[in-house]
């Protein structure tokens, strides 16, 4: 009699004696086994290509996720335009100093922003020269100390207005350093101060802040030869109010 087993490619003949069921027992066990390796060596082979396929997956997913960091990271920087197509209108976004265009006049050292609109390599930011002057692209020197900031940019119109049609000027102060004043003592804040716009002793004073032992009640202003008291406490109290003039440059305040 042929009996097929359940195991693929494994065919035993039984023979109806008792040797002959063992002599079958002998023979179908090894196969048996063979089978269950084999089985188990395909299984092996299926968890291993399992694993590598996710781990290339995973390895996929980052490197998309490192390069959509990277392109965020550079469209800004492509976004930006360059500095160099940025054009320099007469109502620029700087801040100038809190001047006064019609009555503050220009001095040396003085540091000027000059602007022609439309003109970039003709807008520049010069500082007056000792001589009083200012250098400019392609009109050379004009003469700067003396003139308030609508003087100056009145005189600048004039010269360029002979190389191009109707130029569009302004002219910012943009430091003040041809005029000062300057504390020195038991103040919290000594040393130079620009004098922008009109200033009283009693402002100077309270824009330094006075240390712990100052004796407010004998501040001395020095103004070349002269020496003018101040007190401080006269002043807070409403009294002998002629004290608190206006600062000149070169004004030397001294807090005891």
């Amino acid at each position: 009699m042929v009996v097929y087993n359940e195991i693929p490619d494994t065919k035993v003949i039984l023979a109806q004696t008792a040797p002959t069921a063992g002599l079958w027992s002998a023979r179908l066990k090894p196969r048996r086994e063979d089978a269950v390796i084999r089985m188990e060596a395909r299984r092996m082979k299926l968890y291993e290509f399992n694993g590598i396929r996710w781990i290339s997956m995973l390895v996929l997913s980052l490197l998309v996720v490192a390069g959509m960091g990277l392109a965020q990271q550079s469209a800004p920087a492509q976004a930006a335009p360059p500095a160099e197509q940025e054009e320099i209108r007469p109502s620029g976004s700087q801040v100038a100093e809190p001047v006064d265009p019609n009555s503050y006049i220009i001095g040396a050292e003085d540091v000027l922003a000059i602007r022609v609109w439309r003109e970039n390599d003709l807008s520049s930011v010069v500082s007056v020269r000792p001589d009083g002057r200012v250098t400019l692209a392609l009109v050379g020197d004009v003469e700067a100390a003396g003139l308030t900031p609508a003087q100056l940019t009145a005189r600048v119109t004039e010269a360029y207005s002979k190389i191009l049609n109707k130029p569009e000027v302004m002219v910012e102060v943009r430091q003040v350093r041809s005029k000062r004043y300057y504390i020195s003592g038991n103040a919290n804040r000594t040393g130079p101060h620009p004098l922008i716009t009109p200033t009283t002793v009693l402002q100077a004073l309270s824009a330094a802040g006075f240390r712990e032992w100052a004796k407010t009640n004998k501040i001395v202003i020095m103004r070349g030869t002269e020496r003018l008291k101040f007190n401080y406490k006269d002043i807070l109290k409403g009294k002998k109010l002629e004290q608190n003039i206006y600062l000149q440059d070169g004004d030397h305040i001294y807090v005891p």
